[in-house]
């Protein structure tokens, strides 16, 4: 591994609790001297109980609980943020939205996207000689140079934001339901029913747009067919590769035929999650019979389960986050992966990387310090309580800290009040996991964690202070959403 170090900050949140990514090491000795592939694969809105691997009472993801049956799974491990943008330009940059500027979402009209002085995961790679490819979901800016192929990705074959974001003519489960998009010269917009019916969601294939309303039922297996394309073609080729694909999985509205009748049919979740588990064996095996013995295959989710979409939600497990749960509020939980190691069963380590390191072909980048590796890591704000990227939450080995509670929509619309604690809520995840009680704020070992806590949570703002700190454009502008066909409201183009 000499030729290439890439320890790349994967810093984040979760709602109510931890993601835990599943990996299939399988390297042997004779390919140690080649560069690995790698093969990256991101759920939407999963929720840690939908996982048989985590949650015994599960029985819908065979192919990733034989997954992390074969390989390792991280049981301390945290996506980048509670929604989609900023938990994605993390993955890909190394850098929380603080430093990169992505700090919440970006939308169908927006101008700009991740900053384009961020270097991506790609573009290293790329510059070392390997095959890049994106499938599935983007939402880092879909205008111009922010597109994926701009970004490092040789390939691209996607929805560019959240598949919720336009109008189809097969709508889905979700909550309001959104109607389907309108036909002739019908209005578009909705307002009423919190729904962006504004223009059909699209589909790229590179810069072009092949199908425009997009045919929600058949998304899935287009997206195993060009990610196990993919892995053949640049198999073939005889060079690395890298392979992102940005699921559709288990964002609403889910896709699907209605329920059947009777005591055996699934709840649309369950058939959900059935999908997406043979979406991923799909893959899995295609990257058995391309290149096992030299591909980092990565199988983890973007944030955690959407609360407020009800029964249409993922499992959170046991990190329920009792205490703010009974005053209708939001919890948080972020970070990091180490560089390959030797493969064993599970990682219990608080996986936490403050410093981001990409070195190949004379690109090298450091920022931070490698000090508080697997000792503390913090929780960015993206979408309750407090500002846009601010660390609101401080988790201290075993113990997480909150600055900042409430702010959230609850599966029954409530909201809870948004509550600023300057002596900060803390909470022993060892002997309270639910996160039902905070420590006694009088007690010796709440004495003890605080001043701990402020003294990393400054140095972490102190080190952003000094860093290069990018800011994303967040303005927008009718003008910028993807249209096969402008003069039709609704965008209609036929499937390639």
């Amino acid at each position: 591994m000499a030729w290439l170090s890439l320890k790349v900050l994967l810093v984040g949140l979760s709602f109510l609790g931890c993601l835990y990514p599943l990996v299939d090491f399988s390297f042997s000795g004779e390919t140690r001297g080649q560069k690995p592939n790698f093969v990256i694969i991101l759920a939407d809105d999963m929720g840690w109980g939908d996982l048989g691997a985590n949650w015994a009472g599960t029985k819908d993801t065979a192919n990733l609980d034989r997954m992390a049956a074969e390989g390792m799974r991280f049981v301390d491990f945290h996506a980048a943020a509670s929604t989609c943008s900023p938990s994605r330009a993390a993955l890909l940059t190394g850098r929380l939205g603080l430093r990169n500027g992505v700090t919440h979402n970006f939308a169908v009209t927006s101008v700009g996207g991740l900053p384009l002085n961020e270097t991506t995961l790609a573009e290293v790679l790329r510059g070392a000689g390997y095959v890049t490819g994106m499938i599935g979901k983007w939402h880092l800016g879909h205008h111009g140079s922010y597109h994926p192929n701009f970004r490092g990705f040789d390939y691209y074959f996607g929805v560019p934001y959240s598949h919720d974001m336009g109008c189809t003519d097969t709508p889905g489960y979700n909550h309001p339901p959104c109607p389907a998009c309108p036909r002739g010269d019908r209005p578009s917009r909705n307002l009423e029913r919190d729904c962006y019916s504004d223009v059909a969601l699209p589909l790229y294939e590179n810069l072009n747009i092949v199908e425009q309303p997009v045919n929600l039922s058949a998304l899935a297996q287009k997206y195993a067919e060009k990610a196990t394309q993919f892995i053949r073609q640049a198999s073939a080729s005889g060079r690395p590769f890298l392979l992102y694909v940005g699921l559709a999985h288990m964002h609403v509205p889910l896709a699907g035929p209605p329920p059947s009748a009777g005591p055996g049919s699934l709840r649309p979740y369950s058939a959900g999650l059935r999908e997406m588990d043979r979406l991923v064996g799909q893959i899995k095996d295609t990257v058995d019979l391309a290149g096992k013995n030299n591909t980092f295959l990565w199988f983890t989710g973007d944030n955690g389960p959407w609360a407020q979409k009800c029964e249409l939600a993922g499992s959170v497990g046991p990190f329920t986050g009792l205490w703010q749960a009974r005053r209708a509020c939001w919890t948080s939980s972020p970070p990091c992966w180490p560089w390959l190691g030797p493969p064993c069963p599970e990682d219990d380590a608080l996986m936490v990387w403050t410093s981001r390191r990409c070195c190949s072909a004379g690109h090298r980048q450091d920022t931070g310090s490698m000090e508080t590796l697997n000792h503390a890591l913090f929780h960015p704000n993206s979408g309750a309580a407090g500002e846009d990227g601010a660390l609101q939450t401080v988790r201290l080995e075993r113990y997480k800290a909150f600055y900042v509670t409430g702010g959230a929509r609850a599966c029954d619309g409530s909201v809870g009040p948004e509550r600023r604690h300057e002596r900060p809520l803390i909470f022993d995840l060892e002997a309270d996991l639910a996160e039902a009680a905070p420590l006694a704020g009088g007690g010796a070992e709440y004495r003890a964690v605080v001043p701990r806590v402020a003294a990393a949570l400054a140095g972490a703002l102190d080190d952003i202070a000094r860093d290069r700190v990018s800011r994303a454009d967040y303005s927008q502008d009718p003008s910028v959403r993807p249209c096969c066909d402008p003069r039709r409201p609704a965008c209609r183009c036929p499937a390639a």
